[in-house]
């Protein structure tokens, strides 16, 4: 019975993961495929300047990250999926004010709208309700990685979708897949049977100074809004190097993203495993970083010497090689770094970092467009690049530990210490129920699960 029990929740946890998974995707393909193709249509929107469209690029960045932690909170307040219900609704109404606005300040306006249904805390808030504790970073890590993939889609999708119904209809697509994301959330996500805040997935308010007052946790942030930074700022004169310099129609676009991601991925896997088996994080987050500095360097150079395709690509290949790998690692480095009751906490300010990063890299390097050329853009990014590089050379060996989240009753601290693997501990109680939520850092490669599971709470 209890067997069954057992599989019939992972089940749950698994339908509950793809579905909140394909909502988050569905968001993130209408805010990022526009990407590709926006830059190159300066010239027929009224009153567009580079600065104003970098603006239009980023807008939805500043909301996204100022909103986010409230909407969490709120949803604390009056329930999950009324919260993604709203924000989900504000996205449409965003997307359709882009979509009809005939001027670039109505874009800028519609995108920040865009951002206003920040729904990403609520959203984890609802994946952490409809797992078990043990089984919640799995979860996170499914719908982390549809976003990663909503973006490689989106790279390559973009180009193709804007030929066949323009910027507009992009807009509009977008309007449409949130709605579909809407009919997703109450047709096939479950509902919690119970819903109370996670302190591995929410920001916690108390911890909100601690967490901002550690220096190597600040390191981490600073990097997620680098990244974002680089990543937008690049993405504002990349399609007009590819149109203009090198003659490529924009519906073919696709033909260069795709192979560029594609081999990007395969060479970041090998420096993933490096990382994780070898306890090697530090020299390939940092060899991520400089990778990243000379595919932007190679495209700077590629515009003082002949344009050549090939050499693009291969510049894009090594750049792209370096976000991914840094994409795939820095949440997994907030996880070691935070301590486990503040895991949540950490993981909401990457997350506006993040979000801000897009924003800043949108306004500033839209102005650095626009009075220094494409030329400023990359200078601009490689100063960028050089500063986290600075910081991630000094700061300190990531550790080996991960969190682990177990429910419990009438379990020591000690006895979990006991557990091999196991290197810290904290218990918390429950909040809507009897029993404790012990909250771990453990050595994943030696840790005995199976004892540590015969702790758990029985039901």
């Amino acid at each position: 019975m209890n067997q069954q029990l057992s599989s019939n929740l992972a089940a749950q946890e698994r339908h509950a993961a793809m579905s909140l998974a394909i909502i988050y995707a569905f968001r993130m393909l209408g805010l990022f495929m526009i990407l590709p193709v926006f830059a190159l249509y300066r010239d027929d929107i009224p009153g567009a300047t580079p600065l104003l469209m970098g603006l239009a690029l980023g807008a939805y960045g500043l909301t996204q990250a100022v909103l986010q932690i409230p909407f969490g909170m709120l949803s604390d307040r009056i329930g999950r999926k009324p919260v993604i219900f709203i924000g989900l609704l504000i996205f449409v109404a965003g997307s359709v004010i882009a979509g009809s606005a005939e001027s670039i300040e109505g874009i800028i306006f519609g995108r920040a709208i865009q951002g206003c249904g920040a729904i990403a805390a609520a959203l984890m808030a609802l994946a952490a309700d409809l797992s078990r504790e043990e089984h919640r970073t799995k979860m996170m890590a499914f719908i982390g990685a549809s976003i990663g993939a909503s973006f490689a889609i989106s790279m390559v999708m973009g180009p193709v979708v804007n030929d066949w119904i323009g910027i507009s209809g992009i807009f509009y697509g977008t309007a449409v897949l949130a709605l579909v994301g809407i009919a997703i959330l109450f047709f096939f996500v479950p509902d919690p049977v119970d819903s109370h805040f996670h302190r591995d997935a929410e920001v916690e308010t108390g911890t909100l100074l601690t967490v901002l007052k550690n220096t190597q946790l600040l390191r981490l942030d600073f990097g997620i809004l680098i990244l974002h930074f680089v990543l937008t700022s690049v993405f504002l004169v990349l399609p007009l190097v590819l149109q203009n310099k090198l003659g490529i129609d924009a519906q073919h676009h696709w033909q260069v993203y795709l192979p560029v991601f594609g081999f990007s991925l395969i060479i970041m896997v090998p420096f993933i495993i490096i990382a994780e088996r070898k306890q090697a994080m530090k020299p390939v987050f940092v060899g991520a970083i400089f990778s990243m500095m000379v595919g932007v360097f190679l495209l700077l150079l590629n515009l003082y010497e002949l344009p050549s395709l090939w050499f693009v690509v291969v510049s894009l290949v090594i750049f792209f090689a370096g976000i991914n790998l840094l994409e795939a690692s820095l949440p997994s480095l907030i996880s070691k770094t935070a301590p486990a009751t503040q895991k949540g906490t950490a993981m909401g300010v990457y997350s506006s970092s993040q979000f801000f990063g897009a924003f800043a890299g949108g306004s500033l390097g839209g102005l650095a467009h626009q009075y220094l050329g494409i030329q400023g853009v990359y200078y601009t990014v490689l100063a960028a690049l050089g500063c986290w590089l600075l910081l991630a050379i000094t700061m300190k060996k990531p550790g080996v530990l991960s969190t682990y989240l177990l429910k419990v009753k009438d379990v020591s601290i000690e006895q979990l210490l006991a557990v091999e693997g196991v290197v810290e501990a904290s218990l918390v109680d429950d909040e809507n129920e009897s029993g404790q939520v012990a909250y771990l850092k453990v050595k994943k490669r030696i840790l005995d699960e199976e004892k540590l599971l015969s702790l758990a709470a029985s039901d």
